[in-house]
């Protein structure tokens, strides 16, 4: 076994080996870049080496670095984590070049599967079946857009080299097809370096299942399949373990030709086989194609490990050090069912755009398997994925471990940033979701009433409003004393664009009164918490500056108003498109002079590894355009004014 290796990534991926290499007695080198010097996974690690700039390019995609920092820390091989250089081939023959050992598979295995259209050639050689589709070499747009007429309407456009829903465009109708081919190209150009695509038939009702694969160079085994298929804009929001209603037959031949797959390249190492299934008449063995294989661990492996007892990181180790495959097939079963959500920063009713900002506060249920990267008082920084953490659950069957879900979600605590956590919190009550009736549609049908944030009630308003006055703990007997009567105590408070006034009196050291519009409420302080109106409620107030936090089943952030600085603050109008956050102009469509319509597309930022497009928010005539592409801008940066509408 090596006694030290070097973790060429970051955040929640390089925290989570960290921990398997320290339960197995392996040292561990991190990187870091100059956004990450106090990271997480710096801290946890034996020793750390700065590699760059915040940019990825100038930090964590630098192999040349990444090897030096690895022999300069003395490390015996390089666990690359996923994304970044994970699935380089390049990168792994620099790193078996420079006598290290690569933790994952061969440039070879990565070469086969790196490129969509000839690993699906490949896996037809090998008896995998494969969505119909075209994947040849020919790029003309005429050609393609042929190739999706003959294909037949809906079409996916897929990046090549692609993966996490980059350079991915659905088309429905001729129509769209070449501002989708421009606009995948695009980003799939930006992403990997490489603009060529492919096209597929789109499955009307399709699901997502993956099979976890784990091999040794020679042979390979399977541990069983994950439902990926709760995804928005084909990135993945739930997955679970084993997936809801699959049979043992389709189980049997997905897991097959999954093995087949990777053994028909030589595999070493995790991975994970993608399908697409089709699920408008229930899981059958003829009913799924081969979509594409991940050649590294996956953000989801832990639901996999969660129902098979394996360490996947711990396998990793132990091949890449030499030995076999640490069991057979016949050694591996399920038990129970395992679901992982993905808890981001971002704005889901802004359609889920990422977000940043400091995270103040930051607490997850006892007992409850969060992996993160992140810690309370860090920042989500605008150079890298947005992701806070995973949270992983099991139980004995599905309906006991999506209770579970539910529960983790509701004693999740975050404020400092806009997260998606009362999206996942609807989706584990989702009524579909909970049936098992999950398809890679099933949140963009839902989506308005799913996005929709949860809003405070008078009894979160108020005990916002014991937090702002310093009043959320119980005090001596005499707090809130007078002569004559207890004091009423105002304070006002903001929820979003609302304000409201609320009066709280303290009629004792453990007990309060609050008056919100026509409605009283009283608080009693019993066993550690507030009993609302005599009912025991598990609610926790925190405070930081300015801001309130109620936790209370969702996350309720409030904001005591400065009046100072209300006259000041009139903000950008409808006037002037800005940047969302920091990010790359990829393209401008405005010119001055033009007219525009509300809702039509002005411009392209790209952010956080994804294109987000900007739109005129009302009827009007460009003004200006103050940018030009391939600027980088800051968030709040005015991009393009509208004239003044008189």
């Amino acid at each position: 076994m090596f006694k030290r290796i070097l973790i060429a990534n970051r955040g929640e991926i390089a925290c989570r080996v960290i921990k398997t290499c320290r339960r197995m007695g392996v040292g561990t080198v991190a990187v870091f870049s100059d956004a990450d010097r106090a990271a997480l996974h710096v801290e946890m690690a034996d020793t750390a080496v700065h590699i760059g700039g915040p940019q990825p390019s100038d930090s964590y995609l630098r192999g040349d670095a990444i090897i030096r920092a690895a022999n300069q820390a003395g490390a015996e091989a390089i666990h690359p984590g996923y994304g970044f250089l994970s699935e380089n081939p390049d990168f792994v023959e620099a790193v078996e070049a420079a006598g290290l050992t690569f933790i994952g598979p061969s440039a070879t295995g990565i070469r086969a599967m790196g490129l969509k259209d000839a690993a699906k050639a490949l896996m037809e050689q090998a008896g995998v079946p494969v969505v119909p589709g075209y994947h040849g070499a020919e790029q003309d747009p005429e050609y393609l857009a042929g190739a999706a007429a003959q294909i037949g309407y809906p079409v996916l456009i897929k990046a090549v080299a692609g993966g996490g829903g980059k350079g991915m465009r659905r088309v429905d109708d001729p129509a769209g097809f070449a501002d989708a081919l421009e606009s995948a190209r695009r980003e799939a150009a930006g992403a990997f370096g490489n603009d060529a695509v492919l096209i597929e038939k789109y499955v009307e009702k399709p699901r997502h299942i993956e099979v976890q694969v784990f091999g040794d160079g020679t042979r390979a085994v399977h541990l069983f399949e994950r439902d990926c298929s709760l995804q928005r804009r084909h990135q993945k929001v739930i997955e679970e373990a084993p997936a809801p209603g699959m049979t043992a037959e389709m189980r049997a031949a997905m897991g097959e030709a999954a093995v087949r797959a990777a053994e028909a390249i030589g595999y070493r190492g995790a991975g994970t086989v993608e399908f697409i299934v089709d699920g408008a008449h229930g899981l059958r063995p003829d009913g799924f194609w081969f979509m594409e294989m991940n050649t590294r661990l996956q953000v989801e492996h832990p639901v996999t490990e969660a129902i098979t007892g394996v360490d996947l990181v711990e396998w990793q180790l132990r091949v890449a050090a030499g030995e076999a495959l640490p069991a057979g097939q016949e050694d591996l079963s399920i038990s129970g069912h395992a679901f992982e959500a993905r808890l981001y920063a971002e704005d889901v009713p802004a359609g889920f755009l990422p977000a940043t900002g400091r995270l103040w506060h930051l607490a997850f249920p006892y007992g409850v398997r969060a992996d993160s990267g992140v810690r309370a008082g860090d920042a989500i920084s605008p150079w890298y994925d947005p992701m806070i953490a995973k949270i992983i659950v099991h139980g004995a069957t599905r309906s006991v471990a999506l209770r579970a879900l539910e529960r983790a979600l509701a004693g999740t605590e975050v404020a400092g940033s806009v997260t998606n956590l009362a999206f996942l919190r609807k989706l584990a009550l989702h009524q579909g979701f909970a049936a098992g009736d999950v398809d890679t549609g099933l949140i963009a049908r839902d989506l308005d009433a799913l996005a929709d944030p949860p809003q405070p009630c008078t009894r979160s308003w108020s005990l916002a409003a014991l937090g702002a006055l310093g009043l959320s703990a119980p005090g001596d007997a005499l707090e809130g004393f007078s002569l004559w009567a207890p004091q009423w105590r105002e304070t006002r408070i903001a929820s979003g664009e609302t304000e409201r006034t609320v009066r709280v009196r303290c009629l004792s050291g453990t007990a309060r009164e609050a008056e919100i519009s026509d409605t009283t409420h009283r608080f009693d302080w019993q066993g550690g918490r507030w009993a609302v109106d005599g009912v025991p409620v598990p609610a926790s107030i925190v405070c930081n500056g300015g801001n309130v936090s109620v936790f209370w089943g969702n996350n309720y952030h409030f904001q005591i108003p400065d009046p100072l600085a209300r006259g000041g603050a009139a903000g950008m109008s409808g006037d002037v498109i800005e940047a969302p956050m920091p990010g790359q102009v990829k393209a401008v469509f405005a010119e001055p002079g033009a007219a525009v319509e509300k809702g039509m597309r002005l411009a392209v930022l790209e952010a956080m590894k994804m294109e987000h497009a900007l739109t005129a928010a009302r009827d009007g005539v460009v003004a200006e355009v103050l940018v030009n592409p391939g600027a980088q801008v800051e968030a709040g940066a005015a991009l393009i004014r509208l004239e003044t509408e008189t």
